[in-house]
């Protein structure tokens, strides 16, 4: 059991300098774990729970669209913080994964899709058995578009639960912050972590709470029409019909992407 409240930033571990050392090589997905990235891919952190189901729900998204993904620490205030010190909850950190993705080929719209739609985002300081501020669902923004998407979507899928009558409690709770708050938005973590549902001997886990409530369709909620057109989702409705987010889908499913149609 973590903490149920934030630390105050004087109260924050004093962390270190020195980044984490993790592989230079994706597990699953083969591509380069840190930048500097290609310059046509975008970059976006999200937080919804333990970090392990987090990270492989999202490197399994199809089409070749997903780059990289890392899991780490975010919206703290512990430079480099180790696991055991995000878990004390006296680094502000919540385990995060940071996505490299291509806009081409994926939409941030089907990121977001997936991200709102695996886990319970109205549950506050924790997600299913894991609780703590450690393990808050947060979203990190890039550009004004990826903001404008974030906030959009919070309001659509709030609006979503309501109607449904889902959620634990009437409001979503996660956390939208700028990436330029930060010096360092995202920090890596252990290497150990990367990728851990792909690796042998990794024990399979999830606490995650998806709801099994879609997010509206995106003509309902873009926030303008030029964003509209220009961030259309890639993934059909039929993809999520057959694909979208149910309990322990995870830990059940194979490591690779998704092939899809």
């Amino acid at each position: 059991m973590g903490r149920s409240a934030m630390i105050a930033p004087s109260q924050a571990l004093k962390g270190r300098p020195e980044k984490m050392r993790i592989s230079e090589t994706h597990y699953v997905l083969r591509n380069p774990m840190e930048g500097p990235w290609p310059a046509h891919l975008k970059v976006c952190v999200f937080a919804n729970g333990c970090f392990w189901g987090s990270e492989k729900g999202i490197w399994r998204l199809p089409g070749g669209g997903i780059y990289s993904t890392a899991v780490g620490y975010a919206a703290g205030f512990t430079p480099n913080p180790t696991y055991e010190e995000a878990c004390s909850g006296m680094t502000g950190s919540t385990e995060a994964v940071q996505v490299v993705y291509d806009p081409e080929k994926i939409s941030l719209v089907d990121i977001l899709r997936w991200f709102w739609e695996a886990h319970d985002p109205t549950q506050g300081m924790g997600q299913g058995n894991d609780r703590g501020t450690q393990y808050r669902s947060a979203l990190l923004y890039y550009d004004s578009e990826q903001e404008q998407l974030m906030r959009a979507s919070k309001e659509a899928y709030e609006k979503a639960l309501k109607k449904a009558g889902k959620g634990m409690s009437s409001a979503i709770t996660t956390e939208l912050r700028a990436a330029s708050d930060f010096e360092t938005p995202f920090y890596y973590g252990e290497d150990y972590h990367q990728q851990y549902l792909a690796k042998p001997g990794a024990r399979p886990y999830c606490s995650a709470q998806p709801l099994q409530v879609s997010l509206p369709p995106f003509e309902d909620w873009a926030p303008s029409e030029e964003l509209l057109k220009k961030h259309a989702p890639k993934l059909p409705e039929e993809f999520w019909k057959v694909h979208g987010p149910k309990p322990h889908c995870v830990i059940r499913s194979p490591n690779e992407p998704i092939a899809w149609p």
